[in-house]
């Protein structure tokens, strides 16, 4: 039987539930993980895949920790649903969702849950990696290793678990990574999320509505204090994106509020190409 498709009037579409998709990217030690101490630990689901909760572990949040890639796409397929686009055999299809529901429960185990706060889409790509890597891509046909197959199966897998996880409609999603400053062959340096391949953090930026990089920033009082850097473009060239048009160009690292100001019912802001004068140092 066909999927029916029908039209959604302009009303329905903005009266419908949309989350927040957004990747959380800086340096280690900037305090990425006490973010979720901004959100409502009733309606927050902590995929904690780094182990290294130390920092929240007093924070009474319910908490997921998957250590294969086989559990993350498990895991994917039950917090967003089935894909009816696709054959029962492939991951993420109506067959591989009812077999999760079986194992881990009814959806409505996971329906107060309104955030996922996934850390760290940097481990997350090493264990895929991993994964592939013992795939039969990963040979040639003398079997020896062949990592542009490895690299290959690693970048559409990544890119298939982004791309399921973005389509939870009505939940907020936040990744969260680890940023570094990448110097190539000519000694140009340039912040970029630290992801295993190359595919993945190419096509990041088209899959998620906010890019916000968490960083150190001097307002010229001689102080540094972390802040949310949300637009480009930006003095310091870090990472950025927001499709919303709502947010300003440093924001306070508090996702509750960011959420907020995203959800209210105000005009985009204008597009500016107007830069702050304001300093920030390289280090973690």
């Amino acid at each position: 039987m066909e999927r029916r498709l029908r039209i959604i009037t302009a009303d329905e579409r903005m009266a419908q539930d949309k989350g927040v998709k957004a990747l959380i990217i800086g340096p280690a030690g900037v305090g990425k993980t006490t973010l979720l101490r901004t959100l409502d630990p009733k309606t927050t689901l902590f995929v904690d895949l780094e182990a290294g909760d130390l920092a929240v572990r007093d924070w009474p949040v319910a908490t997921l920790q998957p250590r294969t890639w086989e559990e993350c796409r498990n895991l994917a397929a039950y917090l967003g649903g089935p894909n009816p686009s696709l054959p029962p055999t492939a991951c993420y299809s109506q067959a591989h969702y009812d077999a999760m529901v079986e194992v881990m429960g009814p959806a409505d185990a996971i329906k107060q849950y309104e955030t996922f706060f996934i850390d760290s889409i940097t481990v997350a790509s090493r264990l895929c990696f991993r994964w592939a890597e013992q795939q039969p891509e990963s040979f040639n046909d003398k079997g020896k290793k062949n990592l542009l197959g490895t690299y290959g199966l690693m970048g559409r897998e990544m890119i298939a678990w982004l791309t399921h996880l973005q389509h939870t409609r009505d939940k907020n999603v936040f990744f969260v990574g680890i940023l570094e400053l990448v110097r190539d062959d000519y000694n140009v340096s340039s912040w970029e999320p630290q992801i295993e391949g190359s595919k993945t953090g190419k096509e990041l930026p088209g899959i998620v509505d906010e890019i916000l990089t968490m960083q150190f920033i001097n307002f010229g009082d001689g102080d540094l204090v972390r802040a949310l850097v949300c637009t480009q473009p930006n003095p310091w060239k870090f990472p950025a994106k927001d499709r919303s048009g709502k947010l300003d160009q440093i924001e306070e690292p508090h996702l509750g509020k960011l959420m907020a100001k995203i959800a209210a019912d105000k005009p985009r802001h204008p597009v500016s190409h107007e830069l702050p004068q304001l300093t920030t140092t390289e280090a973690a």
